[in-house]
This record gives structure tokens, C-alpha cells and sequence, in this order.
């Protein structure tokens, strides 16, 4: 079975590339953290980045719920304080968003492996 036909798993194949490139923005923040002047970077949020690739979200039925407006869910901000010699990245915050997206990593694992088994059964190649 090839599952990049079906929307699901596109969208958690994208989760993924956006994780894997989020974990590694954030290990070259604690990289740099004792380079002078260094400020740390992350990511667009998902969200937007998810808002870029489809568009505008539309309502085929009108059960439907509308969709959330990316402005909404970005919640970057800027470091609120430099070392002495200008760096600007605050370990453990940086610590905290590695956890946080290890984490994300793990549900977005689960959750593909858990819906490809749903489709082997359902297709009767699941264990039973």
C-alpha cells in the first residue's frame, strides 16, 4: 500500500520535514552558545508554513468547522536579554523547544504507524 496518496499521511510526512528542521535550527542555537553575538533562530510555525503550502482553507460541506487563521497560532518572539558579550540564547528555553518538538515527534510517529495499521486491517493485511 502507498500511502503518499492519501492526505493523512502527506500532512504527517510535512509535520515531520518541519520537525526534522526545527530540531535542527534549534541544536545550531545551543551550538552557538557562546559565539558573541549570536542570536538564536526557529522555524516559521507549522501553521503558517501549512497556511503557505494549501491556501486558503475552504468548507466543502457546511458542517464543516472553518479553519484557524495562522496569525493566530504564531507565537514566536524575540529574546528578551544578551549576555555581556551579546549572545542571545537562553539555554534552557532553547532545551524546553527541543523536548517540546521530541515530543511532537514521537505523537506524529505514533499517529502514522497507528493509521497505517487501520488501513492494513481494513484492507485485511493486519494481523487478526
Amino acid at each position: 500500500m502507498n500511502p503518499s496518496g492519501i492526505g493523512l499521511f502527506t500532512l504527517a510526512a510535512q509535520r515531520m520535514a518541519w520537525l526534522d528542521q526545527r530540531q535542527t535550527v534549534l541544536a545550531r542555537n545551543i551550538a552557538n552558545l557562546d559565539t558573541p553575538g549570536y542570536t538564536p533562530r526557529d522555524v516559521a510555525p507549522f501553521a503558517a508554513t501549512l497556511a503557505d503550502a494549501a491556501g486558503t482553507l475552504r468548507r466543502d460541506q457546511p458542517r464543516q468547522l472553518p479553519g484557524t487563521a495562522p496569525g493566530l497560532l504564531s507565537g514566536r518572539t524575540r529574546p528578551d536579554a544578551r549576555a555581556p558579550d551579546g549572545n542571545a540564547v537562553p539555554l534552557a528555553a532553547e532545551l524546553t523547544k527541543v523536548a517540546d518538538t521530541a515530543t511532537e515527534q514521537r505523537l506524529v510517529t505514533s499517529l502514522y504507524a497507528k493509521y497505517m495499521a487501520m488501513f492494513q486491517l481494513a484492507l485485511g493485511h493486519g494481523n487478526g
